[in-house]
Formats: structure tokens, sequence, C-alpha cells
């Protein structure tokens, strides 16, 4: 399936239905598809998204669109930060803060157990969270000036 089949594709799937959901998903394809028309890809590497369109069935009719359509999206993401390093906006971001708030935990639990324990969890999961947060946003900014970012 070519990239235009696939923007037609989802084109048409947001015409057909008024749930929100399904065309946020269906929105997030096509905002997709867009940025890798405008992107300067070799022919290996179009073919191979194209390849990864096809084996996802899109044409096909599901019971569950908004589940199909979500676990193909995922899918379709994971394999784009997989074969040729490309992110969405804000990825670096919030895998940073999610590993900071564990992180912040074990040190709040382990460290700031001198005071007490709720307070230096809550504090561990605070400092967690902000050294999370820089980090990611740096590894963001890099992404970006390597225009790794959809």
């Amino acid at each position: 399936m070519t990239l235009k089949n696939a923007l037609q594709v989802f084109e048409s799937l947001v015409s057909k239905t008024n749930k929100k959901s399904e065309i946020k998903v269906y929105q997030e394809f096509i905002q997709i598809i867009n940025s890798l028309e405008q992107r300067n890809l070799s022919a290996a590497e179009i073919a191979a998204i194209q390849a990864k369109l096809t084996a996802f069935n899109l044409e096909s009719d599901p019971k569950n669109r908004i589940k199909f359509f979500k676990k193909a999206l995922g899918q379709f993401k994971k394999y784009l930060k997989d074969y040729l390093s490309l992110t969405s906006k804000g990825y670096y971001s919030s895998l940073g803060i999610g590993l900071g708030m564990n992180l912040g935990i074990l040190f709040g639990i382990v460290i700031l157990s001198g005071l007490e324990r709720s307070l230096g969890i809550s504090l561990g999961i605070s400092l967690g969270m902000i050294f999370g947060l820089i980090i990611g946003q740096s590894m963001d900014a890099k992404a970006t000036r390597e225009d790794k970012v959809l």
C-alpha cells in the first residue's frame, strides 16, 4: 500500500465516523503519513514503510475498528522509531517523566527514609519528575535538531 493510498483510506475513515476517539487516531495516522511524504526518504525506506502499511491490512473492516487502528498506530510508531529513528513530539519528555517518577519513588524510600515516609516519597517523585523532564526535553531538542521528530 502506497503512502497516498493509506492517506486516502484514513481520510475516508474520518468522513465515515462521528466518534472523536476514532477521528483522533485516524488524524494521527494522516499527520504521520504527511510528515513521511515531506521527508527525503530513500526508495528502500519508502518501500519498507509501504510494506509495513500493507502488512497492517488497513483496508479491512474489523469489528472493533478503534481497537484495531489504535494497535496498528502503536505498531507503526514503534516501527518508525526502530527502523528510521523517528519519534513523535514529546516522546522523550514523557518517557523521562515516567522513568523519573519510578526512580523518584525508590529515591524517596531509600534515601529520604529519615523524613516522614509520605513526605520522602512525594519529594522523591517530585524530584524524579523534574530531572526526568529536564533530561527528556534535552533529548527531544536533540531529536528536533537532527530532524528525527514526526
